[in-house]
């Protein structure tokens, strides 16, 4: 019998512009998550991942230091415990990322794994901030990810994360597949022009290449005042055979909703042995920053 899960993701426009006061900001896009949340309950979804940064716009379009007040401890902030009670309540696995404070003026990027029965079960941290591209200054919010490339054993699924600029990188990608992720969510913002023809290309190819599933999102709509570009959604699922299963539209919020099938990992494992064909010895060049630091490691 196919060991089937329902999962979901969900896309959202910012619902209030930057000029306004951040409490009021983060209620708003909180209350509005509640309700896209609670649509999720009713179609019975049991893995649930929100967007990056989800109960606030993409702030890092400019620098400026009033965002760090959206920050929260993870997991005692009043945000993740609110998440905590709502996993309970729907019996669903929460991937809830958030703008996370370790201690004052150490903040990160950062999304927590809640179980189905509320418990707090770690975190993840970005671990690429770019820092490029008019509008995406995010070195100036956020520290590099410290904790690895962690796998979640929630009661329905393995889950890891990846956040939005991690993406291009494979080398995490496969880390969380060696790690025994059997679903891969990647939360984003990304806009159209800079990145759309990567977007149904590269999380594929991590999806190929390590036997796994992805959930990939994007949030939608043109934030104001920055109007770096449109957010364009096409959040989606697809299967370790790289095939786009669910996807959302680009201009509206939405709740993608797919049943994946987990025994399909082992069925495509078997075809391609790319773990059992992995060359690990040969490797130690991508550890090294430079071209001479490359050839050395080559050579030993």
């Amino acid at each position: 019998m196919p060991r089937m899960v329902r999962c979901g993701l969900i896309q959202a426009t910012n619902v209030l512009g930057a000029d306004q006061p951040l409490a009021k900001i983060k209620k708003a896009m909180i209350d509005k998550h509640l309700k896209l949340i609670a649509q999720a309950a009713k179609q019975k979804v049991q893995v649930l991942c929100l967007q990056e940064l989800f109960y606030g716009p993409y702030f890092c379009a400019e620098q400026q230091e009033k965002w760090y007040a959206l920050t929260e401890r993870v997991p005692d902030g009043p945000t993740i415990k609110l998440m905590q009670k709502l996993a309970a309540q729907h019996r669903m696995v929460l991937v809830a990322p958030v703008y996370e404070e370790e201690m004052t003026g150490l903040y990160y990027n950062t999304a927590a794994v809640i179980d189905a029965d509320g418990k707090y079960l770690g975190k993840y941290r970005k671990n690429h901030i770019p820092h490029c591209h008019p509008g995406f200054w995010e070195k100036f919010y956020f520290t590099p990810g410290d904790l690895g490339y962690p796998v979640f054993e929630t009661k329905y699924a393995k889950v890891g994360v990846y956040i939005c600029y991690d993406r291009h990188f494979p080398e995490g990608a496969r880390i969380l597949g060696l790690n025994g992720a059997e679903i891969v969510f990647n939360p984003s913002a990304t806009v159209a022009g800079l990145s759309e023809y990567l977007w149904e290309l590269e999380q594929p190819a991590h999806a190929v290449a390590n036997g796994y599933f992805v959930g990939a999102i994007n949030r939608v709509g043109v934030e104001k005042p920055w109007a770096i570009g449109e957010f364009y959604g096409k959040s989606y699922f697809c299967n370790p055979r790289g095939k786009i299963v669910a996807q959302a539209g680009r201009e509206k919020d939405e709740l993608v909703v797919a049943d994946l099938d987990l025994d399909m990992i082992e069925e495509v494992r078997r075809t391609w042995q790319f773990f059992r064909d992995r060359r690990p010895e040969t490797y130690q060049p991508l550890t090294a920053q430079s071209g001479q630091a490359r050839a050395k490691a080559a050579a030993d």
